[in-house]
């Protein structure tokens, strides 16, 4: 039996676990299994590798697409650029190359809803997710600032120092964050909503809850809103078929 699974930390309400059970039985696939491998730190995903006979590859999610990258033999091309893995192919001889689906889930779910006047974008949180964000937003020609917590090296923005004028001039807003996210639905990043207006795009890589309260806020000025369930779908995909090839 073959084994696939999700690494990452407290990752009881994961998406793929869900997603996979449900494409198994949709596609009668009854030779593999997928589970979550919940760990408290990385310097555990040794044991997993030694102790999970037959696995053959890895999604990985917060907080660890960054700090796996030490333990892998081999990361592709783009994940190298991108600084962040999502996905792991483990090979017949026991090899672990790293890969990264977030830019791919990404890139082809927006790329429908944009419009010539979509030059800018701010990216909230500078997190694993964020940086494949960056990657596919210089890929389709956006140029993009990232908005922290804290000034820092290549943040264009804090929090605090977001004004209505630096909302108006960036048309496209995408929520890396984890705020908002089911049970804590009343969160999200504070940010002058009310510079949103029918030109933006809201984009929340959070699919739980379908509408986060970052969504509805743009919503009510009219914004474009997209959640990130497509965006997880594509890349579960996209990483079912880098551990098939």
């Amino acid at each position: 039996m073959n084994k696939l699974g999700l690494l990452g930390k407290d990752i009881s309400y994961s998406f793929s676990r869900a997603y996979f059970k449900k494409k198994f039985e949709t596609e009668k696939i009854t030779n593999t299994t997928y589970e979550n491998f919940d760990i408290e730190t990385i310097n555990l995903f040794p044991s997993i590798i030694k102790n999970t006979s037959n696995l053959k590859g890895l999604n990985v999610t917060i907080p660890y697409k960054e700090v796996v990258i030490p333990y892998l033999n081999k990361v592709n091309k783009k994940a190298k650029a991108i600084g962040a893995v999502n996905t792991i192919k483990i090979t017949k001889n026991g090899k672990l190359i790293g890969y990264n689906t977030d830019c791919y889930g990404f890139k082809k779910t927006i790329e429908p809803f944009l419009k010539p006047h979509h030059q800018k974008a701010l990216i909230l949180g500078t997190g694993g997710a964020s940086k494949a964000i960056a990657y596919s937003l210089k890929k389709l020609g956006i140029a993009y600032q990232y908005v922290s917590r804290n000034k820092s090296e290549g943040i264009g923005f804090t929090y605090d120092s977001l004004t209505e004028d630096a909302i108006k001039n960036h048309q496209i807003i995408i929520n890396c964050t984890p705020l908002g996210t089911f049970p804590n639905i009343d969160d999200c990043p504070d940010i002058p909503y009310q510079s949103i207006t029918n030109h933006h795009i809201l984009f929340d890589l959070i699919y739980n809850p379908e509408e986060t309260k970052f969504l509805k806020l743009g919503k009510q000025n009219n914004a474009i809103t997209i959640n990130g369930l497509n965006m997880l779908k594509l890349q579960a995909e996209k990483a079912w078929s880098i551990w098939n090839l």
